[in-house]
């Protein structure tokens, strides 16, 4: 069954299973995202006139039905049937004949899938946005155990300065609170309802897209129909570079672990059971663990560009490329959410090796504080350094490791309470409550 099949004609075979791709099989994430659509339209045709109270009474009742079937996983896309819109209408026509075939009125399936693909989109940033906050309060917890284990900082991959485990933990966190608001960004793109505007042209019914908006828990529409079409494949790309950038921080923590877990530098450990081994080295403890993370990070990275590249150049309007975007799109989400279970898994049994900066090896880490201490003393910053530099030129140079870092954001204060109230701001702004009731009250 496909939507747009006309009388007498047929598509051949090879282009048939060309054009529809993988998409029977991505579709199945849509489906109760399909019935929402569907529950929204129907309920807005009846106040214009297109559906008599019972018929709208009778679709509702299926849909529900339809919905359930959804969720208890007996609900399949069937052979001969080209995709999920396809398959709910001839679900409902199925029950109920003609009443049925009339919820497509006012409607394309442009603006259906899109909005299939908003409320899909919707929903899965949130559950990423609330996976990021539960990784984020992994962090911030084990910044507070460990404000008082030294680390030592590096730049150029040379010791540079005194560090801690609490700044090296709150920092990740202050990333992904960074990384929140552009996930709130991509949402609020997402919830936006495109619903009404058709084929990109909108519809000579009397609309009233306002409706489908509240009752679909939307923060607004796309208010011109041209626009709301263009959106697909913004939509997307708005969405990948948001998990693009939760994937950034994810890799750079993954990489940080890989090298502080080794011999050379030891200053953490992964217990034995996130570890594998060697087929020929019994003394092996791989962290197999990190250095995926890494990898499946450092992948999603690249799939904005991907997008981008699928977009380039296309007039505005509908074009049939923007379907290949949910192989994209649909599997990230996916990704990146078991990317950050198993952060969550790891950062709760990393062991910090304390002590670290009592190891002589260290001692110029605290050249700083030296020059600091002189400083305070009275002697010009210029004149101290050039003493500190020659103090460390002839081996007469002690190193003062009792520290005073009083400042927001340093090892002695570490303000995990501003970035924490950051991220309850951001989380705070996504307005995910109303849609979360908009929704129950369409199944209700």
């Amino acid at each position: 069954m496909k939507l747009w099949q006309k009388e007498n004609t047929s598509t051949a075979e090879q282009i048939e299973r060309f054009t529809v791709g993988r998409d029977r099989e991505m579709d199945l994430y849509l489906a109760p995202f399909d019935v929402l659509g569907n529950l929204a339209h129907a309920t807005m045709l009846a106040t214009i006139g297109l559906l008599e109270t019972t018929e709208l009474e009778a679709l509702r009742t299926e849909l529900k039905t339809i919905y359930g079937r959804i969720a208890e996983g007996d609900f399949v896309i069937e052979d001969g049937v080209e995709d999920v819109h396809s398959q709910v209408e001839l679900m409902l026509t199925r029950q109920l004949g003609d009443t049925g075939k009339k919820i497509h009125s006012g409607r394309s399936r442009n603006d259906q899938v899109l909005v299939d693909l908003k409320l899909f989109t919707r929903d899965r940033l949130w559950r990423v946005a609330e996976a990021v906050r539960r990784v984020f309060d992994r962090l911030i917890a084990r910044s507070e155990q460990h404000k008082n284990d030294l680390l030592p900082g590096y730049t150029h991959l040379q010791i540079a300065m005194p560090s801690s485990f609490g700044l090296w933990f709150g920092a990740y966190a202050e990333a992904l609170a960074d990384d929140m608001l552009t996930l709130q960004t991509a949402y609020r793109l997402a919830n936006r309802n495109p619903l009404g505007s058709g084929a990109g042209y909108g519809s000579s019914f009397p609309l009233n897209r306002t409706l489908t908006t509240e009752l679909l828990g939307f923060e607004g529409m796309h208010v011109n129909v041209v626009y709301a079409q263009m959106s697909r494949g913004k939509t997307e790309q708005t969405a990948l570079t948001a998990l693009a950038a939760v994937a950034a921080t994810l890799s750079r923590m993954a990489m940080d672990i890989c090298l502080y877990n080794s011999q050379n530098f030891a200053f953490l450990t992964l217990p034995d059971a996130l570890t594998t081994g060697s087929s020929i080295m019994p003394h092996k403890k791989n962290p197999d663990v990190a250095e995926l993370l890494r990898a499946k990070t450092n992948r999603l990275k690249a799939l904005p560009m991907e997008v981008t590249l699928v977009l380039s150049n296309l007039p505005s309007g509908y074009h049939r490329d923007m379907q290949i975007l949910k192989e994209v799109l649909m599997p990230a989400f996916e990704e990146i959410l078991d990317c950050l279970d198993i952060t969550d898994f790891m950062l709760e049994h990393l062991q910090v090796k304390p002590g670290l900066l009592d190891d002589p090896k260290y001692d110029l880490l605290f050249s700083v504080e030296r020059v600091n201490e002189l400083v305070l003393q009275g002697v010009p910053f210029r004149e101290a350094y050039r003493i500190v530099g020659k103090e460390i030129g002839d081996g007469t140079y002690p190193p003062p490791r009792s520290l005073h870092h009083t400042h927001e954001g340093s090892i002695g204060n570490l303000g995990n309470d501003r970035i924490t109230a950051y991220m309850d701001e951001t989380l705070n702004g996504f307005g995910a409550e109303k849609v979360s009731e908009a929704v129950e009250r369409l199944l209700r």
